[in-house]
């Protein structure tokens, strides 16, 4: 058993959105074989409650509050540097001071830094092994965001990828080993990075199978008249309000004139004013669920239209794991090991998500069995256990050498 410093920018509790996700199950993982101290930012006031949870994994845990407003205005002063904005958005002198208290007092032989900018708590300890899950190539997806804003967010954009890779590319070579959520993500970032192309791995993400699972007695929350079709996702997150408002945009019309009983369900907590405004007599927007597994299992389809996509989609995995069939972007698509067309169905143009989603409607036998073998699928590739052992032997390396 080893002292791990686990350092995550998000509470990693409860798992209700894709980072949060895979930080639990990370800690979950780490707790059941080591000694864990946590440190970690709650941004939403309502995780409060689960700290006691959290400390349950823990032999020390720090949170610290973050307002994300306030956090904004402190990143801007990143612009008189050549630091990446994501550094000061996540920088806290209080934060600093518990893990240089707990590196000082108890033996750490590793920290685990669970996205790129918590790894500016390690930068003074050149003698402590990092490892880090950058799960993303971050910098990639700023740079992405920009072609889509006018000046000056483009150029701000621009300017967040740019520093951010030389921040990656950073703690990548100071650190044993980095992991990324896909062989695609690990690709890409050795590319961007060749000096650490012998330095970075892929672990996939996984999905609780026995929590996401098809329950008869589960009740409905749609009405008997109408055909939901439903995305699930943190509204607060670009790359998801980009996909509901191309979606509303640009295949709804199309499908209403096929089948007017189409009901597009928006899932998730924290919509944006801008996925508010998408509310009308087709669309709901529910904002937070007590548990979104009755929107995911009775929904007729379930759709991941994402334009703008990094790494392997959690909403896509915990709708295969409840046997729903799924239309999901080529974009997005190609990160799951699946069948296409047998397991997942993709999408390219609003006519293709159009076409797809009514031949599913029209086949209810047909979207029973795509929605099956999504679920076998699952049960077979994606155990989280099972991925996150890839990290293990790293840990455990470093125990052996400090013993």
């Amino acid at each position: 058993m080893a002292n791990i410093l686990y350092l995550v920018h998000r509470l990693p509790y409860p798992p209700n959105k894709g980072d949060k996700v895979r930080s639990y199950h990370l800690l979950k993982h780490l707790a059941a074989q080591h000694q864990v101290f946590l440190g970690t930012f709650v941004d939403d006031p309502s995780d409060m409650e689960h700290i006691d949870t959290v400390r349950s994994f823990c032999g020390d845990l720090h949170v610290a509050r973050l307002d994300p407003k306030i956090a904004k205005i402190r990143s801007l002063t990143a612009l008189a540097t050549n630091d990446p904005l994501s550094l000061g958005y996540y920088r806290n002198g209080v934060m600093q001071a518990w893990v240089d208290r707990i590196c000082r007092e108890h033996k750490i032989d590793a920290a685990v830094v669970f996205s790129s900018p918590m790894a500016q708590y390690v930068e003074s300890m050149p003698q402590l092994p990092v490892v880090v899950d950058f799960v993303d190539v971050d910098s990639a997806k700023w740079t992405q965001y920009a072609p889509n804003h006018r000046w000056p967010m483009s150029w701000l954009y621009r300017r967040e990828g740019r520093t951010l890779l030389a921040y990656e590319r950073k703690i990548a070579a100071r650190s044993i080993r980095s992991f990324f959520v896909t062989a695609a993500e690990t690709a890409l970032f050795a590319e961007m990075a060749p000096e650490c192309a012998d330095r970075v791995a892929p672990i996939c993400n996984g999905v609780d199978a026995d929590f996401f699972s098809p329950d008869a007695g589960r009740p409905t929350p749609y009405s008997p008249n109408e055909i939901p079709v439903v995305f699930t996702g943190a509204m607060d997150y670009l790359p998801n309000v980009d996909a509901v408002r191309w979606f509303a945009a640009e295949m709804l019309p199309a499908l209403l004139e096929r089948r007017p009983q189409v009901h597009f369900y928006i899932v998730g907590r924290s919509p944006t004013t801008e996925v508010l405004a998408l509310a009308n007599a087709n669309i709901t927007i529910t904002g937070t669920v007590p548990d979104v597994r009755p929107y995911i299992q009775h929904a007729a389809v379930v759709v991941a239209p994402l334009r703008i996509a990094r790494g392997i989609q959690n909403k896509i995995l915990e709708a295969m794991a409840m046997s729903r069939a799924v239309v999901a972007s080529t974009e997005c698509a190609t990160a799951v090991d699946a069948i296409f067309g047998q397991e997942l169905l993709t999408a390219q143009t609003p006519l293709e998500f159009v076409d797809e989603i009514d031949r599913l409607l029209i086949d209810a036998d047909r979207r029973a069995q795509i929605g099956h073998a999504a679920r076998q699928r699952v049960l077979a590739r994606y155990s989280w256990d099972a991925h996150l052992g890839g990290m293990d032997k790293y840990l455990s390396s470093v125990k052996a050498a400090t013993i």
